[in-house]
């Protein structure tokens, strides 16, 4: 039997809670969506572009343990269990700050521009040879996407990585206070989302906010090769933040000798499926049309280009770069599987909103298939 995640009077007690019933079962998760849930998870009624509170019954006919709804759902005759709140959202947040509480695991919060959840996993993987590793579920990285793991986060975790991301200024902030990381670790600023914002310098500045939530002694893991370096640095220092410096320059920390592209030249060949980055604003152009000289540098000999604005990119390489563009990944898809071959050199760019995550899905389960 899986081992509880969480006994359900300290579940009462951490989501301010007055339940009805009890469950049969242990609680060993939480879910808000029924198409994932799993047997034992306490299935969580958010109200976003749907009302959650719809799914409940078939929530419980999934193997929900129990559900956590407001004060005024009427409950239906299948429903098993339910804990009663003003707020389901307030609710998972206020759990996930008492599974922060009751841990005592070392705990990475990373943000950038790009390159989080890649960072992310690759400290799961790092730090599980360590010890019992938790880390957010793909992208998991806005207000309910950290709430919900640190409520999944077991007491006897020893280390937790958690993604947090914004596309708005002062959304980290309550985030990271939730989490309360020993290491914060930046990526890099870049023009993402800078739709939203009037310069780089104030992305740079949404992503200190990073900072407002490490707890006293922390460390703050800073890309030294980005032009808002000192203003990355002055934030953490200004917190008492210990700094570790990372990239290409001499004065870095920890120095890159070799960026991925250039080590692999054994391989034959190089290719790139980019989709399109968004919320950049009127600047989008221009800066999907820069991507040609980074692509010539790394000596990428096929690209795939996905979504409208890419399209600007596709259209300023070489022939033979161009590999395909289509408006979608769905449309895509096909394309690039038919293309790449054993000992390639894949990579898989793009905002999520352009849904690269499939692409990979796919190119995983091919060469799965073929044993390779």
């Amino acid at each position: 039997m899986t081992e509880p995640l969480w006994q359900w009077d300290e579940l009462i007690a951490a989501a301010g809670a007055r339940a009805e019933g009890t469950p049969v079962h242990p609680v060993t998760g939480f879910s808000i969506d029924t198409r994932t849930l799993r047997s034992g998870d306490v299935f969580v009624a958010l109200k976003a572009d749907r009302d959650g509170h719809v799914f409940v019954p078939a929530a419980f006919a999934a193997g929900a343990a129990a559900a956590l709804v407001s004060n005024d759902y009427v409950r239906g005759t299948s429903d098993g269990p339910v804990l009663r709140v003003a707020d389901p959202l307030a609710a998972l947040e206020a759990i996930g700050n008492a599974a922060r509480t009751r841990s005592s695991a070392r705990i990475v919060a990373v943000t950038g521009s790009v390159g989080k959840t890649g960072s992310k996993e690759m400290l799961r993987l790092c730090l599980s040879d360590a010890g019992a590793t938790h880390a957010s579920e793909k992208s998991y990285n806005n207000h309910w996407g950290v709430p919900l793991t640190l409520a999944r986060m077991p007491a006897s975790a020893q280390y937790g990585v958690f993604e947090i991301g914004m596309n708005h200024a002062g959304e980290i902030t309550p985030l990271t206070r939730l989490v309360r990381p020993h290491v914060t670790v930046i990526t890099t600023v870049e023009p993402v989302h800078l739709g939203h914002f009037g310069s780089v310098e104030a992305i740079a500045e949404a992503k200190a906010e990073i900072f407002a939530g490490l707890v006293p002694g922390g460390t703050a893991v800073l890309p030294r090769d980005n032009p808002h370096f000192p203003l990355l640095a002055a934030r953490a220092s200004a917190v008492g933040a210990r700094i570790v410096s990372f990239g290409y320059a001499e004065a870095a920390d920890v120095r890159c000798i070799q960026a991925g592209m250039d080590a692999r030249a054994d391989f034959p060949r190089r290719v790139a499926v980019l989709g399109d980055m968004l919320e950049l604003g009127a600047a989008g152009d221009d800066l999907h049309r820069a991507l040609k000289q980074p692509v010539d540098a790394a000596g990428i000999d096929l690209v795939f280009a996905c979504g409208p604005m890419m399209r600007l990119l596709f259209d300023d390489l070489k022939s033979s770069q161009q590999a395909a563009w289509a408006a979608d990944s769905a449309q895509l898809a096909p394309r690039l599987l038919e293309a790449i071959a054993a000992g390639d050199v894949i990579m898989i760019k793009g905002s999520l909103g352009s849904r690269m995550g499939p692409l990979a899905e796919a190119v995983r389960i091919r060469f799965s298939k073929a044993g390779i």
